[in-house]
C-alpha cells in the first residue's frame, strides 16, 4: 500500500490542473508543465484537491501510484514557487561565467568546459565561484546541478571542486613523513 499515493494534493488558487487522455497539464504563475500518467493510474479533482488513483492492487500499479502523486505535487510546487540549487566552486583559479546560453567553467583543466544551459533553467553566477540554478522543473534543475558538479567533484585532500552549498566533504590526512 502506497502511503504517499493515498494523500491528496491541495492545489493553490493560481494553479490549474487538467488531465486529458492521461496527459496532466499544470499551469501556474511561473509556467506550464506536462506529465504523461502511466497506464492504470488516474487523476480525479474535487474541491481544490487532486487525488491520484490506481486501477488494481498489482505490484506495478502500487509502485507507480506514489511516484505519480509525487511528480504531480512537484509540478504544482514548481509552477508556484520554483526550485533552486546552489553550488560553490573551491580551488585556486577555479571560476564560472554565463556566456549566452552556455556555462563556461574553468576548473584547472587544460581547456575551459562549456556546458549548455537547458531552456527551462536559469543560471546566475556571483563572485565567479557561486552558482544558483533555478527553474520550475525539479528534475531539470537537479540534473543540471549534478552535471556541473560531476565535472570536478570535491576531492577529500584539499577540498577543491564543485560542491552543493552546505555539502560536507569528509577530509583525509595527506601523506605523513616516515621516520
Amino acid at each position: 500500500m502506497s502511503r504517499v499515493g493515498l494523500k491528496s494534493i491541495t492545489v493553490a488558487e493560481k494553479v490549474t490542473v487538467s488531465e486529458k487522455n492521461g496527459l496532466v497539464v499544470v499551469e501556474g504563475p511561473k509556467g506550464k508543465l506536462e506529465f504523461q500518467l502511466p497506464l492504470g493510474i488516474t487523476l480525479s479533482q474535487e474541491n481544490g484537491e487532486v487525488s491520484v488513483n490506481r486501477a488494481t492492487e498489482g505490484r506495478q500499479h502500487r509502485a507507480l501510484h506514489g511516484t505519480a502523486r509525487s511528480l504531480i505535487n512537484n509540478m504544482i510546487i514548481g509552477v508556484t514557487e520554483g526550485y533552486s540549487k546552489s553550488l560553490e566552486i573551491l580551488g585556486v583559479g577555479f571560476r564560472a561565467a554565463v556566456k549566452g546560453s552556455n556555462l563556461d567553467l574553468s576548473l584547472g583543466k587544460s581547456h575551459p568546459i562549456i556546458h549548455p544551459i537547458p531552456a527551462g533553467v536559469k543560471v546566475t553566477v556571483t563572485d565567479n565561484t557561486k552558482l544558483k540554478v533555478e527553474g520550475i522543473d525539479k528534475q531539470e534543475v537537479g540534473q543540471f546541478a549534478a552535471e556541473v558538479r560531476a565535472y570536478y567533484k570535491p576531492e577529500p585532500y584539499k577540498g577543491k571542486g564543485v560542491r552543493y552549498v552546505g555539502e560536507y566533504v569528509r577530509r583525509k590526512a595527506g601523506k605523513s613523513v616516515g621516520k
